[in-house]
């Protein structure tokens, strides 16, 4: 049985399933008639729920490091909160309520409290409080939590989630991945799994269900595949899987340090793609020159309304610090098609992807445009600031933008507020009508990056989301080959460097190609950086030109495929 979810750490795991259940905890109304009783077990509850803390925040400063510790130093604080005590306590002798019931309540009013808040750190804290309130609740009720640090063998641990303190309890001798039904690639168990560097999946929804006590099952952290009692064959095939990527990890992990460059000297940029401030730390692990894409409407969908100007600031300047003199390309606000802002109403459209999205409704929301400009102009001044433009048709709507931004550096100019006046602007290339006139485009902006998600989409008029289409979504395609080609060479023409950051610029057969007709930035997910760079080294960029001018010519995305990989075989091993 086969069940998918997110790929949260990679890795592979054949191991015995070990299920962390959760214990359920019976709250009830019920009143107290010893106020005095229950205030001494609300008291005692505390003090053994902080040594407890104690103990796991020690462990962890062990395992890991202080910076992870410090997670348990809030939920100390969290678990000493006078102000929390006070509330609890008045509760119970007011209302005779019984202490479990009392601080259920009050914890769960301080962690609305913080989930209403704009400020996306504040808010993850409400999962710290009820984690907190859990254990808690526990000793109130004279209840036994879960205890990771009882397994004594090598498993692969399955939950409905795992919390900060259950996380920071695996040990990994023991616990060699982590399975969970809910839970994204931000949350803390999916960012303790990888500095565990254990792998994982998240968000199999079904998973705990699924699975018994001792049941063997295959962790693909990879590909986010869980394979439930797999075959022989299954458990042969993946453990050959597993050995080659050691492999590869070993051989990959020496090119960090190292420059993108070809066997002959051409050198080129390999760059990330990120969501968020939190994604910057992969991209320096993984030798990442730069952020080819920072996609800024993760930060309005992460938040309950617009995200304000300093909010947004602060957002950028954390990237831009820690990338240090290295390039960042920022993405204007790209909403629309299937992303939504559910405190930002849009009609209805019967195509969405061709209709009212990114830079078509920021020129018509200037008010939500000049907060996100204004923005990035002040946080340009803490590195190297390139602010890139989504879904641009027509050479007017480029100069509209750059009006705008215009109107932004003399406002903040006026108002005597700090910013960078030597902001880069480019566009991205996801529109055909743009491809081939890219030689006028060319002398509006200073950089392209080609968007080839949607550039494959528009091109073969095939929505990438539907099944019945899907083969119609073909990046080895010579027509879409010669439409990139078209796009790089009127940038070097007129200067400027061309970039990708589709999910093309990561791909091992694209990227040679790419490679050969000239890309100057390959932007990816962090973790293909260093694959991409230890392919380059292997490859003679005289020889992959002389290969990008033959697919030029060949007729089926097949064709070209078969080709390079007969071309380069062995190169991306």
């Amino acid at each position: 049985m086969r069940i998918n979810g997110i790929a949260a750490s990679e890795g592979i795991a054949i191991k015995k399933v070990f299920k962390l259940e959760s214990v359920v905890l019976t709250i009830t109304e019920e009143k107290t008639s010893d106020v005095s009783a229950e205030l001494e077990k609300l008291n005692k509850a505390i003090e053994v729920s902080v040594s407890e803390l104690q103990v796991i925040r020690e462990k962890t400063a062990l395992s890991l490091d202080e910076e992870h510790a410090m997670i348990f130093d809030a939920h100390i604080q969290i678990a000493k909160d006078t102000e929390i005590s006070r509330q609890v306590e008045e509760l119970i002798t007011s209302s005779n309520a019984n202490g479990a019931y009392a601080f259920n309540t009050v914890s769960e009013m301080f962690a609305q409290m913080f989930e209403g808040m704009d400020n996306e750190y504040m808010k993850e804290r409400a999962a710290d409080v009820r984690d907190v309130a859990r254990r808690v609740i526990a000793h109130i009720l004279g209840v036994t939590l879960s205890d990771p640090t009882m397994i004594d063998e090598e498993v692969i641990v399955v939950a409905e989630d795992l919390t900060p303190s259950d996380t920071a309890q695996l040990n990994r001798e023991f616990v060699k991945g982590f399975i969970t039904n809910i839970g994204g690639r931000t949350s803390h168990s999916a960012i303790m799994a990888r500095s565990l560097e254990i792998p994982a999946i998240v968000g199999t929804k079904n998973i705990l269900e699924s699975v018994q006590n001792g049941d063997i099952v295959i962790l693909d952290g990879l590909d986010g595949v869980a394979i439930i009692n797999p075959t022989k064959e299954e458990i042969a095939e993946y453990e050959q899987k597993n050995a080659e990527l050691q492999e590869r990890i070993a051989v990959w992990s020496k090119f960090v340090d190292q420059e993108s460059i070809t066997k002959d000297g051409k050198k080129v940029e390999l760059a990330a793609n990120i969501g968020s401030p939190d994604d910057v730390e992969s991209v320096l692990k993984n030798g990442g020159e730069g952020v080819g894409l920072y996609r800024t409407e993760f930060l309005y969908m992460n938040n309950d309304n617009l995200p304000t100007e300093d909010e947004q600031f602060v957002a950028y300047k954390m990237v831009l610090e820690s990338l240090k003199k290295k390039r960042v390309v920022i993405r204007t606000l790209d909403i629309g098609g299937d992303k939504h802002l559910d405190y930002l109403p849009m009609e209805p459209e019967m195509n969405p992807f061709l209709g009212h999205r990114a830079l078509r409704l920021c020129l018509e929301r200037i008010d939500l445009f000049k907060t996100q400009l204004r923005a990035l102009l002040r946080a340009g001044v803490y590195g190297d600031l390139h602010i890139m433009f989504p879904m641009v048709a027509t050479l007017n709507e480029v100069r509209k933008a750059k009006e705008v931004l215009n109107e932004c550096k003399l406002e903040l100019k006026n108002e005597k507020i700090k910013y960078s006046e030597t902001v880069k602007v480019g566009i991205m290339v996801e529109i055909p009508a743009v491809a081939i006139l890219a030689d006028q485009f060319a002398k509006e902006v200073d950089f392209f990056s080609i968007g080839t998600n949607d550039l494959i989409q528009y091109s073969f008029a095939a929505d990438r989301m539907n099944q019945k289409v899907s083969y119609l979504y073909q990046p080895y395609n010579p027509s879409l080959l010669r439409l990139i080609k078209m796009v790089i060479d009127a940038s070097h023409k007129e200067g400027i460097w061309t970039g990708m950051c589709g999910e093309m610029a990561g791909d091992q057969i694209a990227a040679p190609i790419l490679l050969g007709l000239g890309l100057d930035e390959f932007s990816m997910s962090a973790s293909s950086i260093l694959q991409t760079r230890y392919l380059f080294s292997k490859l003679n960029y005289k020889e992959m030109k002389e290969m990008a001018e033959t697919v030029l010519n060949f007729g089926t995305n097949d064709e070209v495929k078969n080709y390079v990989n007969k071309t380069i075989k062995g190169e991306t091993k």
